[in-house]
């Protein structure tokens, strides 16, 4: 799964990379972007800037937004069957920038770990969003994270990751295609080409949100952080 991610990017590279402009209102870089905050993500509408969006999508016929709190990520394999997912695959695809993102292994002291590629460049992860808003009343725009299983060097932690996109799938995936080529992009990223490292357990809590955060910690599961 994908529960916290990093987005810290000086303005020119996410132009560099992304092609998109930065208004300080939308982006505040955050070492530690956790579900129900307001994170940056690219829609694919307007003039290609960030935009924010609350993370934890919540279907446009739910009761009200709590049902977004369970629904972060999106399983690729499902994604058209649900119900909570379908009308968003199809007609509100999104691309949701990053430079790494956590994962916590599942036994021992389940020690927090930093993911990110070799090259240290952002990325963009696939995901879907949806605006949810009862009659004459403001819209809520909220999205949802796309997961697929994971590579050989995640695997070891979890048995999920994120779905990241290259540049190319990650045009396709913001424009019309077929349900068989929009499926194919949802592989995993190649092992290859990431890296991971441990980090303090002040990543636990979305409260903590500065550069320590992304500093690699000894190996030593005796250490207490």
């Amino acid at each position: 799964m994908c529960g916290r991610y990093s987005f810290v990017v000086e303005d020119a590279l996410i132009w560099e990379r992304f092609g998109i402009r930065v208004r300080t209102a939308v982006y505040k870089a955050s070492y530690n972007c956790a579900p129900s905050q307001d994170l940056p993500v690219i829609i694919g509408e307007g003039d290609g800037s960030l935009e924010l969006l609350r993370w934890g999508l919540v279907p446009f016929w739910a009761k009200d937004p709590s049902a977004g709190a369970r629904m972060i990520n999106a399983r690729s394999e499902t994604v058209m069957e649900k119900p909570s997912f379908r009308n968003a695959f199809h007609n509100r695809r999104c691309l949701v920038p990053a430079d790494s993102f956590y994962e916590w292994e599942r036994q021992g002291t389940k020690r927090p770990f930093r993911i990110l590629l070799k090259n240290r460049m952002p990325f963009v992860m696939a995901g879907i969003w949806e605006q949810w808003g009862k009659k004459d009343g403001p819209l809520l725009r909220s999205f949802s994270i796309l997961t697929t299983r994971a590579n050989e060097l995640i695997a070891p932690l979890h048995d999920r990751m994120p779905v990241i996109l290259q540049a190319e799938a990650a045009h396709q995936w913001l424009t019309r295609g077929s349900e068989t080529d929009l499926l194919r992009l949802l592989a995993p990223c190649p092992a290859e080409m990431m890296e991971m490292y441990p980090v303090s357990k002040r990543v636990n809590s979305p409260l903590n949100n500065d550069p320590p955060i992304h500093e690699p910690v000894p190996e030593d599961p005796e250490i207490v952080l």
